[in-house]
């Protein structure tokens, strides 16, 4: 009879324990829920289309008033840059593409007139955490808003004077760092040239009253250590 082949561990062939497991009740329940909070959005979607509304998200209660934006929308940062997208973002809205991209909605956009309605617009605003209504302000929030800015006007003053006393500051060091190159060049000039007159110095030997340079009169001692004086009459012509 043939033995039951097993595997290169030495468990039986069909032993999947190995596997990963998963909690059937828990997942069944996740896709109820899900199931259901779907089937609760499409019936606020139907009831907002029949009452000729726009449908958004349900506040849970944890969004803010909206305020007045204090960034100014950028349309220029990605000008002359390139932007690897997915092979089929290039239709519709929906999911990052090339354009104005919002993290918030995932819709892509293809102008900023677009995308600038959209930032303005009920949806993006209940997606970011805001309710779209402007908290009505008292004399007390005014006089404390016009404190504010007051301390940012001068806040601003003095630190564009701190700026001006540190470009001051900076072109003292620069030019205080120009001087001292031209300093150091110069006494590497002067360095370099008395090394060459030392150089010079040690090649010139003295020889009696004359000066004269090693090596130039070795023929004319070889001579006279030979008892030649001279070839010819010296007598001037």
């Amino acid at each position: 009879m043939s033995e039951k082949k097993g595997s290169a561990y030495g468990t039986p062939a069909t032993d999947t324990s190995f596997r990963r497991s998963y909690d059937l009740d828990e997942y069944a329940s996740k896709a109820k829920t899900r199931e259901a909070a779907e089937k609760e959005e499409s019936k606020a979607r139907y009831e907002a289309k029949l009452a000729g509304k726009k449908y958004y998200k349900p506040m849970t209660g944890s969004e803010t008033h909206t305020r007045a934006r204090r960034d100014v929308i950028d349309l220029e940062a990605n000008v002359g840059k390139v932007t690897l997208v997915p092979a089929g973002a290039g239709t519709g809205k929906r999911g990052r593409g090339a354009g104005f991209y919002c993290s918030a909605c995932d819709l892509t956009f293809k102008d900023n007139m677009q995308w600038v309605e959209h930032v303005n617009s009920m949806q993006h605003l209940r997606n970011i955490g805001e309710t779209g209504e402007v908290k009505k302000a008292s004399a007390e929030d005014v006089h404390q808003r016009i404190a504010e800015l007051w301390e940012r006007v001068q806040e601003q003053k003095k630190a564009s004077a701190t700026t001006l006393k540190e470009r001051l500051e900076m072109r003292e060091e620069e030019a205080a760092k120009e001087r001292e190159a031209r300093r150091l060049k110069r006494q590497e000039e002067l360095a370099k040239k008395k090394a060459e007159r030392e150089a010079v110095e040690k090649v010139k030997v003295e020889y009696g009253d004359d000066v004269r340079i090693e090596g130039e009169h070795d023929e004319d001692d070889m001579m006279a250590a030979m008892g030649i004086t001279g070839f010819g009459t010296s007598k001037k012509k």
